[in-house]
């Protein structure tokens, strides 16, 4: 794929997301309950990271295009495989004085709360928890799934918190809500971030360092939600079954967002390689344990995981039958060519605790090469994953796609404005273009 096609992706994504914004900004102008209000304030602050790091991408894209012109090109190296990273099950504890929990005593604090999870540009928020002090911990079911990780993935987690006994007020009707959305939706912001983005490639054409201008956010309104706390996590946090990690925290207790987080989180990580998922290569080898040649077993084999199955034909591989041999790839395994005998690969690895080396004989000098780069490659994406290849690891996946959240669902089909008393203009109902608008996008993002 040639890197102006990426580019253009980018901008489309970046122009879904634009319109996602001014939806989101529309729906929040036109709602007249709080929680509707919470809900459409998550959706801008979504929008908006989501963004923020699709820009972060673009200019780090067009500053490689310069480093390619005047010939300082990247590694040629191949970057390791990606993988699949889940998180769930993410609780995170509260901690409240006795005197409010056990005594009931002091004003019932309220607070929407949310998490914002981000992977590179893969950015999900969770659902929105009202917490009050009758809860202990805050419960975010269910799994998020980021498809696109690189094992030096930092998944940062953020949680979000507006006061929920803070006045609202809906904004009042008038003709400018009642306007269709196609307008401001449309082409205009197209044209918008067309025009940033050209003015951005040509100052990045002389060099210059500055990221690409955002598109102005939409008018402050409606709740805020805050930073309450933070933490990132990294492959060295993955592992099997429901782990602690820090929190660092973003507020303090004069906030009147704040809550008494106990400084940690609790969630299941785990991460699912490519290589240890899909076969890496195969074909017809034969094969003998040790050096020597003689007596080899002519085999259909198949690298995929851990192992290098060796099925006596390729029916017999397709159909999943037991394998005739199977020979342990791990982190540690070696692959070098013979110096005795032509086209033999020598495999060095442990197979029930002793080190024992296979021959492995191609057909020609052209499937030696493809073997040894295979198998090294293998090795090599096995140790930048490092333990998510001990073992092929559970993924815990989303119960669904979420084509409209379910939580906004009375957002959309119960957003219709009353007229102002003694005004005959009443203001239609705006969850049609709305479902429509985001509807679409969850269309071209799945």
């Amino acid at each position: 794929m040639g890197s102006n096609t990426r580019d253009e992706e980018v901008l489309q994504r970046i122009e879904r997301e634009v319109r996602m914004r001014e939806g989101a900004s529309k729906l929040l102008a036109a709602c007249s309950r709080r929680e509707q209000a919470l809900e459409a304030s998550k959706s801008l602050l979504t929008c908006n990271a989501r963004i923020l790091a699709l820009l972060s991408q673009l200019q780090q894209m067009r500053k490689d295009k310069i480093l390619q012109r005047v010939g300082r090109r990247p590694s040629e190296d191949a970057p390791p495989c990606l993988g699949k990273v889940s998180l769930s099950d993410l609780r995170i504890p509260l901690m409240w004085k006795d005197s409010e929990y056990f005594k009931n005593k002091g004003e019932l604090q309220r607070c929407a709360v949310f998490c914002l999870l981000q992977c590179g540009t893969e950015i999900h928020d969770t659902d929105l928890v009202m917490v009050d002090r009758t809860l202990t911990d805050i419960c975010f079911e269910g799994a998020t799934l980021f498809d696109q990780a690189a094992p030096a993935f930092q998944l940062r987690v953020e949680l979000y918190s507006s006061c929920a006994v803070e006045e609202f007020s809906p904004a009042a009707p008038g003709p400018r809500r009642a306007s269709c959305l196609g307008g401001s939706v449309g082409c205009s912001s197209g044209k918008k971030i067309r025009a940033a983005f050209e003015s951005a490639a040509a100052c990045g054409s002389g060099g210059g360092n500055a990221g690409p201008p955002l598109p102005p956010p939409p008018a402050p309104l409606g709740p805020k939600y805050h930073l309450l706390a933070h933490t990132t996590l990294r492959i060295q946090h993955v592992q099997e079954g429901f782990k602690t990690h820090d929190l660092s925290l973003a507020a303090t207790e004069d906030n009147p967002f704040w809550l008494p987080l106990y400084g940690n989180m609790c969630c299941r990580l785990a991460a699912q390689p490519v290589c240890m998922t899909q076969p890496v290569t195969s074909g017809h080898l034969r094969v003998k344990l040790g050096e020597e040649l003689s007596g080899c077993e002519s085999v259909y084999a198949v690298l995929r995981g851990q192992s290098l199955l060796c099925y006596q034909s390729q029916e017999a591989a397709e159909s999943e039958a037991e394998p005739l041999l199977v020979i342990p790839i791990k982190r540690e395994t070696t692959v070098t060519e013979s110096e005795v005998h032509c086209q033999t690969l020598l495999i060095g690895t442990q197979r029930q605790g002793e080190q024992v080396t296979f021959a492995l004989r191609t057909p020609t000098p052209e499937d030696t090469r493809r073997w040894n780069q295979a198998i090294s490659r293998h090795v090599h994406n096995m140790n930048q994953w490092t333990q998510c290849c001990d073992r092929l690891m559970k993924i815990e996946r989303p119960s669904g796609r979420k084509v409209i959240p379910a939580k906004q669902g009375s957002l959309f089909h119960e957003i219709v404005t009353p007229s102002s008393p003694g005004e005959g203009h009443v203001v239609p109902d705006l969850s049609v273009e709305i479902r429509t608008l985001l509807s679409s996008y969850h269309k071209e993002n799945y």
